[in-house]
């Protein structure tokens, strides 16, 4: 068992840290002020997205929480101001485990205040490394519900685990607006370290934009896979860099017995590290105060030997400002000049009185790129692909952005039903006013697809799938009903589904852009049919003007099967309830308010996964 591994453990032995010593109360008025904004949704470039004007006067910190996908935030923290022609650099911050953001952040330490927003710092870290030239540093502090990245990671399953984490990651780079001067920094402390791990095994080859790896005694799951991806990357560009601190931990004790087996804790995979980079590099060893160092010329590892056998998880970054120095290495200013891997804390005017945080909101689709393909011309670019080629053809278009701005203007349902206990609850949620597409305004096509694709859709932007009464009830909130016409032939084919988008228009004719249709598609919808039925994919719906569905709830067809009549409406997953912000998953499972949603009662799994 390792700290890593164990919550409880982390939590006992920071615990133990704390009083034996290793923490000091800096007493000292924080210097900056800092701003809270949560931006609107529409999407932004980088010059709009995180540039405000500080709202309590001078000049601040621009704050962001964006729900990258259900229980995973960023919290996005940037200058004020920034200049989008100029480098940006973005740090990734994976949290420790056990902890929240606020607490990962830091505040000044007063009597009341729990200790773990005294242990890091790293917002005050980050406006240090802005004061010593990063002056564009923004950072993403990175939380899952699980508070541990090794916990989600097995939670959902390794192999989706990393590619959902790549994912996210792109999502960040395009909810700051992608600006052509990036540096991204990929770091983590203990359990922070796993999504690092997470990110390289889930591509195979890491991305030119990353520019920085720092594992902040967070190593503990390094496998020589990932030291031939390291590799890989540090010689495609020699300014790529490298950084690992870690301690020796094989002889921390705690109620009598090891806290690391035999063969666990970063000590050792640091070494493991070492044996597999000492093949390609050549390092250079000497000492930095307290520290072994080990230098290559893209590659430092920095080994603090715990002579005294203490508990260092925390102080290694905190106390010994080793967030900082990790994020320095290498720049020239920094090696000229005093290290500061070591104590005193060298960032205590940057610790601000308090933190707040505004609250969740999705990212933004990213903005349509003014070269991307319309509707029709996508349809033909998928002629001659396979199933799964199309899919991913699909993903990458959405992911992109390229999607009609009609369809980023949602429309409010409103349902009043009675609860289990007889009293009457309204739920109001949004939904997109047409089914989603690919394309601009003047081109684009309906576009059906598997349901693994729309649910990649819709947790990347803050969307759920619906269930069979929401689709009724959608239905019935629309202001546009045409009648379906179904097709026959080659009800498959890529061109099909062009000819019946292309019906579809043909009946709206004169009807405004953006107006809230229905009536045009079944939808792919979530229902507990699919527990007694997995890897199907669950359709319902395409109305009569009557109101009256066509098709019933129908779990006959595998989960890749994909037909012009299919149809993705993504539904906003944070709804209200009697004006209370909830989210779908909870509404679902709540025997009181279920039904305002299903009428089926709960649902179990209200969402698409292999």
């Amino acid at each position: 068992m390792t700290p890593d591994s164990d919550p409880a453990i982390k939590l006992r032995l920071d615990l133990r840290q704390r009083a034996g010593g290793h923490w000091r109360v800096f007493a000292r008025s924080a210097a900056l002020a800092l701003v809270l904004l949560l931006l609107a949704c529409t999407p932004r470039p980088l010059g709009r997205a995180l540039q405000r004007d500080a709202l309590a006067g001078g000049v601040g910190e621009s704050v962001r929480v964006l729900e990258l996908y259900p229980g995973v935030t960023a919290t996005i923290v940037a200058p004020a101001h920034l200049d989008p022609r100029k480098r940006v650099d973005l740090i990734l911050c994976a949290l420790p485990n056990g902890n929240s953001t606020a607490e990962t952040m830091g505040r000044k330490f007063v009597e009341g205040v729990g200790w773990r927003f005294d242990i890091q710092h790293i917002g005050a870290q980050t406006r240090a490394l802005r004061a010593r030239g990063l002056s564009q540093a923004i950072v993403a502090y990175l939380e899952a519900d699980t508070r541990s990245w090794p916990e989600w990671r097995r939670k959902h399953g390794y192999e989706r685990a990393n590619a959902r984490i790549v994912s996210m990651v792109d999502q960040l780079r395009a909810a700051i607006g992608s600006p052509s001067q990036l540096a991204v920094t990929l770091t983590g402390h203990s359990g922070g370290g796993s999504l690092a791990f997470g990110f390289i095994d889930g591509q195979d080859a890491l991305p030119a934009w990353l520019k920085r790896i720092a594992f902040l005694d967070g190593n503990y799951s390094f496998e020589y896979r990932h030291g031939e991806k390291i590799v890989k990357w540090l010689r495609r560009n020699p300014d790529n860099t490298l950084v690992v601190i870690a301690y020796d931990d094989r002889n921390i004790m705690l109620d009598g017995k090891k806290v690391v087996s035999d063969s666990g804790g970063t000590w050792r995979a640091s070494s493991r590290m070492m044996n597999y980079l000492r093949e390609p590099f050549t390092f250079a060893a000497d000492t930095l105060g307290e520290f072994l160092r080990y230098r290559a010329p893209q590659v430092e590892i920095l080994l603090h030997p715990n002579p005294d056998n203490r508990i260092l998880h925390t102080a290694l970054i905190g106390e010994m400002n080793g967030y900082l120095h990790a994020l320095l290495v290498r720049r020239p200013e920094y090696e000229r000049g005093d290290p500061v891997l070591k104590m005193p804390r060298a960032y205590g005017q940057f610790i601000e009185a308090d933190v707040s945080l505004p609250s969740a909101a999705p990212p933004d689709i990213p903005v349509r790129a003014a070269d991307a393909l319309s509707g029709s011309a996508f349809i033909a670019s998928l002629a001659g692909l396979s199933r799964d080629e199309r899919e991913a053809a699909i993903r990458r278009e959405l992911f992109a952005g390229n999607v009609p701005s009609f369809l980023r203007v949602l429309r409010s349902v409103e349902v009043t039903a009675a609860g289990t206990d007889g009293v009457k609850h309204t739920i109001t949620y949004e939904v997109m006013p047409d089914y989603l597409a690919i394309g601009s305004d003047a081109d684009f096509v309906r576009m059906p697809m598997n349901p693994y694709t729309a649910q990649d859709f819709c947790d990347a932007f803050g969307f759920v799938l619906p269930t069979r009464k929401m689709a009724n009830d959608i239905w019935a909130a629309a202001t546009v009903h045409v009648d379906p016409r179904p097709l026959t032939k080659e009800r498959e084919a890529p061109l099909t589904f062009l000819q019946h988008h292309r019906i579809i228009e043909e009946q709206l004719a004169g009807t405004g852009r953006g107006a809230f249709v229905a009536g045009i598609k079944k939808d792919v919808v979530v229902t507990n049919k699919l527990l007694e039925r997995p890897q199907r994919v669950a359709i319902f719906g395409w109305h009569f003007p009557n109101g009256q569905p066509i098709q019933p709830l129908y779990t006959g067809h595998v989960d890749w099967y994909v037909d012009y009549s299919h149809g993705i409406r993504p539904v906003r997953r944070w709804m209200r309830v009697n004006g209370i912000r909830r989210p779908f998953e909870a509404i679902l499972n709540d025997s009181l308010l279920v039904h305002l949603l299903s009428d089926e009662g709960t649902i179990a799994v209200p969402r698409y996964a292999k």
